[in-house]
């Protein structure tokens, strides 16, 4: 059985490229299986390309293959490799994505890829796809290339918590499509610092003084569903992957909006907590 091989990129659903990419695959390896998780990642963002890839790979069964392009154009300082982490295989641009996603792992291989050079605008597709083909087919690492012991190492923003340990000072890292605005604050440190305290969440626009457990616990059930007004109200939640994140209920971004234009939340903007 050939394992999955996941797209991660950043071409957009206009163009020929997710087309190209799939066509390629499909010619090396008529039965693979492909995945697409993401091709609306920002240009050439690293750190959108980290969140999703570290969020969603794990539901993923072991001996995965994932083709990660972003910012995957081929360079001295931009080179090729493969990577075996937590049983799965990712494929990508030296270009700082794995030292995210690893943070809390250690890459059991890295490989730099060693196929045929040329110098097409296709060559970091053929490489890849070569690279992922002969994965599928139940290859090697060490067939494709040669040790690679040095990754580009990026520094990821990282949440503060200072010394009176009465404050977390977070980061926005990420928007999604309904406009959610998810921090860098996990729930694990939230709950080792606050210790069951009070507390309030401020954002650059709007403080918060309860976090809720789902989007729709800021309904109130009791009130006939023909009276509520609950779309567009303001929310805190820990999200599905721990995080807190800054919500709107049923946020649309062309209609009633989300946390991120209603409250001008973007990448990198500060959240914090004051535990009292």
């Amino acid at each position: 059985m050939n394992p999955i091989i996941t797209l991660t990129t950043d071409f957009g659903t206009k163009d020929y490229f997710v087309g190209a990419i799939k066509g390629r695959l499909y010619n090396e390896l008529p039965e693979a299986k492909i995945v697409d998780i993401s091709h609306k990642i920002a240009p050439f963002s690293i750190n959108e390309t980290a969140y999703i890839i570290k969020n969603a790979y794990h539901h993923f069964p072991k001996g995965s293959i994932h083709l990660i392009a972003v910012d995957a154009e081929y360079s001295e300082e931009n080179k090729h490799i493969a990577i075996l982490l937590d049983g799965h295989y990712f494929i990508c641009a030296d270009n700082g994505v794995m030292s995210l996603i690893t943070a809390n792992f250690n890459p059991e291989k890295v490989i730099e890829i060693n196929f045929t050079h040329n110098e097409s605008d296709a060559y970091f597709l053929i490489n890849f796809v070569n690279t992922a083909c002969h994965l599928a087919r139940g290859g090697k690492l060490n067939l494709i290339g040669r040790d690679y012991p040095n990754i580009k190492i990026i520094q990821e923003l990282k949440a503060f918590v200072n010394p009176e340990k009465n404050k977390i000072i977070g980061n926005i890292l990420y928007i999604d499509n309904f406009g959610n605005a998810i921090s860098n604050i996990s729930k694990k440190v939230f709950n080792e610092i606050g210790k069951g305290r009070k507390y309030e969440v401020k954002t650059r626009h709007y403080t918060f003084s309860n976090i809720h457990q789902k989007y729709n616990d800021i309904v109130n059930f009791d009130v006939d569903a023909t009276q509520r007004k609950d779309d567009g109200k303001k929310l805190i939640l820990f999200n599905s992957d721990g995080y807190l994140e800054v919500s709107v209920y049923r946020s649309n971004l062309d209609s009633v909006g989300g946390a991120s234009s209603l409250l001008s939340l973007k990448y990198r903007d500060t959240l914090t907590i004051d535990f009292s």
